[in-house]
């Protein structure tokens, strides 16, 4: 539904090392530098119909007041786990250790964290546990 989203940063060298740390559990890297004002991710490879730059920009700008939320896709549970510990290790503030959310389905499980300009992003698998 949504082919890409785009937030302004406050250093985009510092948001960059941030999302690469974060996103490579997601199995997201960098596809494409704007300049020395933007980078775009996505997965390693474009599926079909998808932007081959990316989906998901940065761009050095002025951070508006009001934050939007970002939820990213994970595939496991050990993923959002990843991604948390990342986040946390790239200077991330925690808004939500990863776990079950039941109030949202009985098997939403995700993890919050505050990015480096108070984004709220967070990381969700909506499968079961594997055994």
């Amino acid at each position: 539904m949504i082919d890409h989203i785009v937030i302004h940063v406050s250093n985009l060298a510092a948001s960059r090392a941030f999302y690469s740390a974060v996103l490579k559990p997601l199995g997201m890297h960098v596809r494409k530098e704007l300049d020395d004002d933007g980078v775009l991710f996505g997965g390693i490879e474009p599926v079909p119909g998808e932007d081959p730059a990316g989906e998901f920009c940065l761009l050095q700008a002025e951070v508006p007041r009001e934050r939007c939320h970002l939820a990213f896709r994970a595939r496991t549970r050990e993923q959002v786990d990843a991604f948390y510990q990342a986040a946390l290790a790239a200077g991330g503030i925690d808004n939500g250790a990863p776990g079950l959310r039941p109030q949202y389905h009985g098997n939403y499980y995700a993890a919050f964290v505050h990015d480096l300009d108070g984004y709220n992003i967070e990381a969700v698998c909506h499968w079961p546990a594997s055994d």
